[in-house]
């Protein structure tokens, strides 16, 4: 679903999610070396992330949306192939010369 299907607040929320997200990436620090943010801030982003989850998911559930987006990589062994009927009689002709 694009952006331009969200509801405003819906997207709102993925805007703010996706903000959230790059904080905390761009503050992420090696193990033994003092982080950049305080440890209530760090669980304010948790506790906003956590909101921010709930409320996306009972929008969803309010307009018909499915909440089970996966990334898909075209080397999937689990994707769909399709196959176009056309493409099927050539191969056979194919093989049969």
């Amino acid at each position: 679903m694009s952006d331009q299907e969200l509801s405003k607040e819906a997207h709102i929320l993925q805007v703010m999610r996706k903000v959230l997200s790059s904080v905390a990436r761009e503050t992420f620090t090696k193990p033994g070396f003092k982080h950049p943010l305080t440890d209530d801030t760090i669980g304010d982003i948790r506790n906003c992330l956590g909101l921010i989850a709930a409320r996306e998911q009972e929008l969803a559930k309010e307009e018909g949306r499915s909440m089970n987006k996966r990334p898909q990589y075209k080397d999937d062994p689990n994707r769909p192939v399709v196959i176009s009927i056309n493409d099927i009689g050539m191969r056979k002709k194919e093989s049969d010369e």
